[in-house]
């Protein structure tokens, strides 16, 4: 029997439950044409989020299993190591978040079409001018080599994309990113859906019932104001 999936409307108060979502395509929720940046936080505080191509309607999703990283867990290989130690990059917050998704939605490794497109552009720029998405920043002299960005609720931090120009730029970001999250003891990355990327980084992937239950923990610490101003990160 399949399974209808509803159509959010801008008067739509909620999502559906995620029992509801599909088995195959993993995790599809919702279709819907809202994607307001209120629209897009409150899916994340529910563990839900937008990813669509060109031309289609919003897609709302929650795959079943998710792809996390115990930061506790991540895996620094010798070359970053030997990269970290020689402090080729500098790191900063949330000092180009623009530059950054942009890149993001245009990086050249990308095989398939981005689903960044305008309206998911627009939306998480916004969000970011509200506080609720953040990016990471790799410089190599004034050039900006590498990347991340992602929506944060409370202490829960949600990997969107990343993007890379310089080699191993992209697992610096992430790094930085770890460190950072581990500074107010967060114990997980969401990265949404496994690639072989983050798979070599140490992403593993849980059920659902176990993500959401590490999300509600992650949730619950609230960091200071101070958190996410623009910054130079350092690692320690």
């Amino acid at each position: 029997m399949t399974r209808a999936i509803p159509w959010l409307s801008s008067n739509s108060s909620t999502f559906p439950a995620l029992s509801k979502a599909l088995i195959e395509p993993n995790g599809l929720l919702a279709f819907g044409d809202d994607l307001s940046p209120a629209r897009i936080f409150q899916a994340y505080q529910l563990g839900i989020f937008p990813w669509f191509s060109e031309g289609d309607p919003v897609m709302w999703w929650s795959p079943d299993p998710r792809a996390i990283i115990n930061i506790s867990d991540l895996k620094i290989n010798k070359t970053l190591h030997k990269v970290l130690k020689r402090q080729t990059f500098t790191v900063t917050l949330n000092k180009s978040f623009e530059q950054v998704i942009e890149l993001c939605a245009d990086a050249p490794f990308r095989v398939e079409e981005t689903w960044i497109v305008s309206p998911m552009l627009a939306a998480y720029k916004e969000l970011h001018l509200q506080g609720k998405a953040h990016s990471i920043e790799v410089w190599q002299d004034d050039e900006l080599v590498g990347g991340l960005y992602g929506v944060a609720v409370n202490g829960y931090f949600s990997g969107e994309s990343m993007f890379y120009k310089q080699s191993n730029a992209s697992k610096v970001a992430l790094v930085y990113l770890a460190q950072l999250l581990k500074s107010i003891n967060i114990e997980m990355i969401d990265c949404q859906m496994l690639n072989p990327f983050l798979a070599s980084m140490g992403c593993i992937e849980i059920n659902r019932e176990s993500f959401i239950t590490q999300q509600l923990i992650a949730k619950t610490i609230v960091p200071q104001e101070s958190f996410w101003q623009p910054r130079r990160l350092n690692l320690t």
